[in-house]
């Protein structure tokens, strides 16, 4: 196995948008700004066991934040939705879907 695929996938997004998508096979993931679509999907598959049917991606800006008096801003970022083939479920944690 490619030990870059180890190192794409940085963990699951949690949020209401993500949580209710969860409910329909589809998982969001913060994954490297270098990573291609293909090695997401690769990386998915070889990680949890489970069989991908499509890979979305998205930048995500960082937001522009204070720090003390001066302004700042964060990280950009990249964010991929992965959708399971029928039948397929990430479990996270102790027992949790994700």
């Amino acid at each position: 196995m490619n030990p870059r695929l180890l190192q794409v996938i940085l963990g699951p997004v949690v949020s209401e948008k993500s949580t209710a998508a969860g409910e329909t096979s589809t998982h969001v993931f913060r994954v490297r700004p270098d990573a291609t679509k293909q090695e997401i999907q690769q990386a998915v598959e070889k990680i949890f066991e489970v069989k991908v049917q499509s890979v979305r991606t998205l930048n995500m800006a960082g937001k522009m934040k204070r720090f003390g008096g001066r302004l700042g801003r964060r990280n950009h970022w990249k964010k991929a939705y992965v959708s399971l083939a029928a039948g397929e479920k990430i479990e996270l944690g102790e027992g949790d879907q994700v």
